[in-house]
């Protein structure tokens, strides 16, 4: 299947934002249930039936633009994937810049959405992560809106910024819509074009918000308490599931929860969701 490109990537106004550094405690792990309803939805699938795309850009072109843990969010979502959810390596796709290696660039994101698209099917499971820089800007993305939000690929440059619409096309023709996106960026939460039926959109912060990272956490602030503390440590399992046997892991709406609950505490940074699955969701 040939790859596809958006047909017109230029922007006016564009304003590339880095995450902000920071410094600062842990906090104490709040729990505030405010999504998850404790009800399960459809139940999980065979390892064989999941993919994922992560990405996770700490090294920009150059030397101005770089910041230090989207390539740690990257590699623990990974991690969680894994050895938490059961994911098979093979079927995640990592993109990551890290000072050694280097396979974010534009051209790159979005051939691994287009290699994984021809390989999910109907009822799959897919996650789409992305850790690093956020944009906003007036582009012509295929979208009504007035200001449109993005990712930054490798290159850091106003043309090579992949929008919001580009996303929502890029991701339309998907056989599953079981897909789970999760942004830990700067405007993360006006990646809301995403939404439709059966998918989650968890994103780090607001829609004209700022996400921060620093060395206390080794990570994203919002990463932390999604994934690390909330999902791989287990802090985030609020819900007794009946429908699923033993010490399940934390649902995708679980480990909002948690986030939601944390964040906020920590730094001013609002996580924020577009839940269109039916009750909650366990990867």
């Amino acid at each position: 299947m040939p790859i596809v490109y958006a047909e017109n990537n230029k922007a006016s106004d564009v304003e590339i934002t880095p995450k902000i550094t920071i410094k600062g405690s842990k906090g104490k792990g709040k729990l505030a249930p405010l999504t998850a309803t404790g009800i399960l939805g459809a139940l999980p699938l065979s390892p064989e039936r999941r993919w994922a795309i992560i990405i996770g850009i700490s090294d920009y072109a150059g030397t101005a633009n770089d910041i230090q843990y989207a390539d740690d969010d990257a590699l623990d979502m990974l991690k969680t994937l894994i050895e938490i959810y059961g994911y098979k390596r093979e079927n995640i796709l990592l993109l990551i810049s890290d000072y050694n290696v280097n396979n974010a660039t534009r051209n790159e994101i979005i051939k691994a959405i287009n290699d994984i698209k021809d390989k999910e099917k109907s009822g799959d499971e897919v996650v789409f992560f992305y850790s690093g820089h956020g944009a906003r800007g007036k582009a012509n993305d295929g979208d009504n809106e007035a200001i449109d939000e993005a990712i930054v690929p490798y290159e850091c440059t106003a043309d090579s910024l992949i929008w919001d619409g580009e996303l929502k096309s890029l991701f339309k023709d998907f056989h599953t819509s079981r897909i789970i996106f999760i942004f830990d960026s700067c405007y993360a939460g006006g990646m809301t074009d995403l939404k439709a039926n059966g998918r989650i959109v968890v994103m780090a912060s607001t829609e004209n918000g700022l996400s921060y990272e620093g060395d206390d956490w080794q990570n994203g602030v919002f990463t932390y308490y999604f994934v690390d503390k909330g999902v791989f440590q287990g802090f985030a399992n609020t819900h007794d599931y009946s429908e699923v046997e033993g010490d399940e892991p934390a649902t995708i709406e679980e480990a909002f929860d948690y986030a939601k609950a944390n964040v906020p505490s920590i730094v001013p940074q609002t996580p924020t969701i577009i839940d269109s699955f039916t009750n909650d969701l366990l990867p």
